[in-house]
């Protein structure tokens, strides 16, 4: 079927479309129904069916005789190491685990915090969980300790999985001791901590608690998967709320697996034996749905890498890992490439690595401003799609289904909604706007499978947060609009649409502009209070390396150039030159943070920041343009 046949399809027959798709999983007992709408809003999906995620991601492969198929290829380049994990082993290695996990009393229902870097064993203490039927909730590796405190007083876990430390390349992050802090400052204690020692550092381990990864599995007998109810929630993810304290994400087992399945073949052109490669880390969601779960699921080889998209050794590093494994669907960030293309603008690294087996790259995690997806398809010469989603969904929400009907790539838009996601701009009383007009992004209720049921322990956080807006709709908290062919463009989070003098003007088209400037490598623009106008916006670039420009020179080119691109409307006047931008661990730019600097307000430092120094130079470089009045 042509995508708008089955994109209809998705819609006017759910339970149709999503039981077809159940059928590319492994079930204890199949559904019999799809959709549950008994406590609506809260939608659930194949609760009768009873199924196992593990058995689905590793054993199954296995039994059908591809247990010599790699698994998980390790590729170190901080720590000098390669090596590759079959499907057989994979499956012996995650049922040991489980064993030991079950010896210990660890069993179905039962929380486990996991706090690993980017090592197979994040992935074997993910699947052994999963096996058991426990909910693991991995915390971001070497996140400090207050956080993590934060989160083991909300999931309660029995047990935790660490390693000894984590390998920068300049520095070893020491997890141990910030582990230790974390549970002497939690209420809850877990019962006991595995820790997976590494070579670069050896933890100190506490007596009665504190166990070593290989001691703790010795001698230990396998288990097997354990069936539980299809809305049995596999994992908790954390997302920072805006109030501060995170939100827990329930991802239910069978729509993650329902999902991830179609997904696999359907938007990233995978199956059984293609190489994976999605760039990421096991803490964030990208990490949970394509390193770990949704290549696994489809019988891939999923690459784990433990280094940077620069100075691991140079900004060919990705190139390298896409020759030497055989990739053939990458997936990073958009401030990866970025960060490549400031090194390496020229794109002259590309050219020392075989890429003919890639055949797509996506894009996904911030707008994908169109300079650099040209750079990327001038250079790597194959498609470059931008996809739209987010930790809540677990998936795409509007992406190019590539494995379904490749459609036509328009640069600065994720493409369309992806079946199941009734996506529609509304206006602030929610009603829909006509194409073309900016507006908040929804999606009608119900989601499809394997996205967001509920908040963990928060029902009524969960509807505030994302039903009580628009009631009868989840809202994305994303600002974007839909063109006459159905393309989405998501022009910023909604909290980012800056409203100057009556304008409502979105940050993210200023950006594109921006970003097309030759000497401007990345850059960012943020809505400033303005007591006549209301807001301002004032813009951050950062330079090509070697740019050798005068950095007044460039500001006023700039200015000019979003004053021809998007008119006086926009009352683009102030830009400054910085080194770097702030971001999250996982490439997000911290523009609330900033606006705050910028207006001299109150702000905290956040909890998944990058470099905290970095907030110091962002401070320095608004004051040199008068903002930042007060400190914080």
């Amino acid at each position: 079927m042509a995508y708008s046949d089955l994109y209809s399809r998705s819609l006017s027959d759910p339970e149709g479309f999503w039981l077809e798709a159940a059928g590319a999983i492994d079930w204890v007992r199949r559904p019999t129904t799809s959709l549950n709408a008994a406590r609506a809003p809260f939608y659930e999906w194949f609760t009768d069916a009873e199924v196992n995620t593990c058995w689905n991601a590793v054993d199954r492969h296995v039994e059908a005789g591809r247990g010599k198929q790699p698994a998980i290829i390790h590729d170190s380049p901080v720590t000098g190491t390669k090596h590759v994990i079959t499907y057989a082993e994979l499956k012996d290695r995650v049922a040991r685990l489980a064993g030991a996990l079950r010896a210990k009393g660890v069993e179905k229902g039962d929380r486990v915090i996991i706090y690993m870097p980017m090592v197979p064993e994040a992935l074997e203490a993910m699947l052994a969980c999963a096996r058991l039927g426990a909910i693991h909730s991995v915390v971001f590796g070497g996140f400090a300790a207050n956080e993590l405190a934060v989160r083991i007083d909300d999931c309660t876990p029995k047990a935790i999985i660490a390693a000894s430390c984590g390998i920068e390349p300049n520095r070893v992050v020491h997890y141990k001791p910030l582990l230790d802090a974390a549970i002497e400052l939690a209420s809850h204690k877990p019962d006991f901590c595995v820790i997976f020692q590494r070579e670069q550092e050896v933890a100190q381990l506490i007596e009665g608690r504190d166990v070593a990864w290989h001691s703790f599995q010795f001698g230990v007998e396998p288990v097997d998967c354990v069936p539980v109810a299809g809305n049995h929630p596999a994992y908790i993810l954390y997302t920072s709320g805006t109030t501060g304290a995170p939100k827990g994400v329930v991802r239910p087992t069978a729509g993650h697996l329902v999902a991830l399945a179609w997904t696999m073949r359907a938007i990233y052109d995978c199956g059984p034996g293609d190489v994976f490669w999605a760039a990421s880390d096991v803490g964030w969601v990208v990490g949970h749905s394509y390193i770990c779960y949704g290549p696994l699921i489809a019988g891939c080889t999923t690459i784990v890498y433990e280094g940077k998209p620069v100075g691991t050794p140079d900004a060919g590093a990705f190139w390298r890992v896409i020759s030497e494994h055989r990739v053939r669907s990458f997936f990073t960030a958009p401030t990866a490439l970025r960060a490549i293309k400031r090194d390496d603008p020229e794109g002259r690294l590309v050219g020392d690595y075989d890429l003919s087996r890639l055949k797509a790259l996506y894009l996904a995690g911030e707008r994908a401003d169109p300079d650099t997806i040209m750079w990327a398809q001038r250079h790597l010469k194959v498609p470059v799609i931008d996809h739209w989603w987010q930790t809540e969904t677990g998936y795409a929400i509007a992406a190019n289904p590539l494995g379904i009907e490749p459609l036509p790539v328009k640069i600065g838009s994720p493409s369309v909604a992806m079946p199941g996601f009734d996506v529609q701009i509304l206006d602030e009383g929610g009603h829909p706007v006509e194409p073309g007009q900016l507006g908040a992004i929804a999606v009608k209720l119900p989601l499809p499978p394997g996205t967001l049921p509920t908040l963990w322990n928060a029902e009524e956080r969960f509807r505030k947060s994302y039903l009580h807006h628009f009631p009868g709709w989840y809202e994305t908290g994303d600002a974007g609009m839909k063109d006459a062919d159905g393309y989405l463009y998501i022009m910023a989070r909604t909290d980012d649409v800056i409203n100057v003098a009556g304008h409502r003007l979105s940050t993210g088209a200023m950006e594109e502009v921006l970003a097309s400037h030759p000497d401007v490598a990345e850059c960012a623009v943020i809505g400033a209070g303005d007591e006549l106008k209301g807001q301002t916006p004032v813009g951050f670039l950062c330079l090509n390396k070697g740019s050798g420009r005068d950095h007044g020179d460039v500001v006023r080119e700039c200015v000019a150039l979003v004053r021809e691109k998007i008119g006086p409307v926009a009352d683009f006047k102030k830009a400054v030159v910085v080194d770097r931008l702030p971001k999250t661990r996982s490439g997000k730019i911290l523009r609330g943070t900033m606006v705050k600097i910028a207006d001299g307000a109150a702000w905290k430092m956040p909890a998944t920041i990058d470099d905290p120094a970095i907030l110091d130079e962002i401070t320095l470089a608004l004051k040199a343009i008068g903002y930042a009045r007060t400190s914080a």
